[in-house]
């Protein structure tokens, strides 16, 4: 770092996104993006607001945010639009969480939850999962901290039930609770039915993973109107044109067609399960995900050596260096063929670690 960077931020270590390879074509499945394309009418939405760029975007997203409301069933001064998921949960920590209402989430879920905890002087606790990589409810319940719960989680892809997520919300009334739900379209019940009832509750979601949008970086946020309020105070102050044209008409055009990304997730469901399965025959160890990912290790071969392995076939899949967690690898739902390419390969190279071990 230079001599000019504050020392506020001196032993900030920052978010390691998963890797944007460049140097060959791989079949990615390390960063769970769609296998499918967006929606016929993304392109032509893009294209036309492609002349409008001399022009500032919409900072309401007026006309998206009513279709978002329409289609979650909720008015329009209860979501918020923004630059990403990652942008309404930085947001977030920075309106409800501080040195009174410090946070706490898990020890295994998503890596920028402390980054943003560093980079905003939060104070934070992270508690650990069970052996079974399974969140406790009883964690939580009455924890009088701002809670921050991803569900389904990442990178273990478990999901917590309805039920246990509103006794948490419940048990925390001077606090907010943050429902981070990136993967939630793939399975499970969204939070969104708890607002209603739950004051306190921020659910957060993108149009990265389900709906083929990765790279246009459109996230959301659902709650109360004030907390919206809230929200929008901070992005006024920082970024209020967040939401380029573009992204934006992305954003409406994929929600006019929500039904071709709803059945895009029912075939990466099925395809989960399927190859599940496979692993599975294969003698691994797979996590009952309910995300468009599985967690998956072999008693047989190290989670390091079979991610350099596949890689070096041309196969990307993500491995994480945390104690816990470094005889996994996370792998992404793709096409029944990308699939069935990455079993076969995993099959030769674990046929060939029990030739070279006998």
């Amino acid at each position: 770092m230079s001599r000019f960077f504050s020392a506020r931020y001196a032993d900030l270590t920052p978010y390691t996104p998963g890797e944007q390879p460049q140097n060959r074509v791989y079949l990615k499945l390390n960063t769970n993006e769609s296998p499918f394309p967006p929606s016929p009418g993304v392109a032509a939405a893009v294209e036309a607001q492609s002349r409008n760029l001399a022009l500032y975007s919409d900072p309401e997203c007026v006309k998206l945010r009513a279709k978002m409301a329409q289609v979650y069933g909720l008015e329009p001064d209860q979501v918020m639009m923004g630059n990403g998921s990652d942008e309404v949960l930085n947001l977030a920590f920075m309106a409800f969480a501080d040195e009174a209402h410090p946070l706490a989430f898990a020890d295994v879920t998503y890596g920028f939850y402390p980054v943003f905890a560093q980079v905003n002087h939060i104070p934070y606790t992270e508690i650990s999962l069970k052996e079974d990589f399974s969140l406790d409810p009883a964690d939580y319940i009455g924890v009088n901290k701002t809670v921050v719960i991803a569900n389904p989680n990442a990178p273990t892809g478990l999901y917590l039930p309805l039920g246990d997520i509103e006794r948490i919300v419940k048990s925390n009334p001077d606090n907010v609770v943050i429902v981070d739900e990136a993967y939630i379209d793939f399975g499970g019940e969204s939070a969104v039915t708890l607002l209603d009832r739950c004051k306190n509750l921020l659910v957060v979601g993108t149009f990265s993973k389900s709906r083929s949008m990765a790279g246009a970086r459109l996230g959301f946020g659902f709650g109360s109107p004030k907390l919206i309020a809230d929200l929008n105070t901070l992005r006024y102050s920082t970024n209020p044109y967040n939401i380029n044209r573009m992204t934006d008409a992305a954003g409406l055009a994929a929600l006019e067609e929500n039904g071709y990304y709803m059945n895009n997730c029912q075939i990466i469901i099925e395809n989960r399960v399927w190859f599940t399965e496979q692993l599975r025959r294969l003698g691994f160890r797979v996590l009952d995900s309910q995300t468009n990912f599985v967690f998956a290790e072999s008693p047989k071969i190290a989670g390091g050596e079979l991610y350099r392995q596949l890689k070096e076939n041309g196969i990307l899949v993500r491995h994480f260096e945390k104690d816990r967690l470094t005889n996994f690898n996370r792998i992404t739902i793709g096409t029944r063929e990308q699939m069935q390419t990455l079993i076969n390969k995993i099959a030769e190279i674990m046929e060939e670690n029990d030739h070279e071990n006998c």
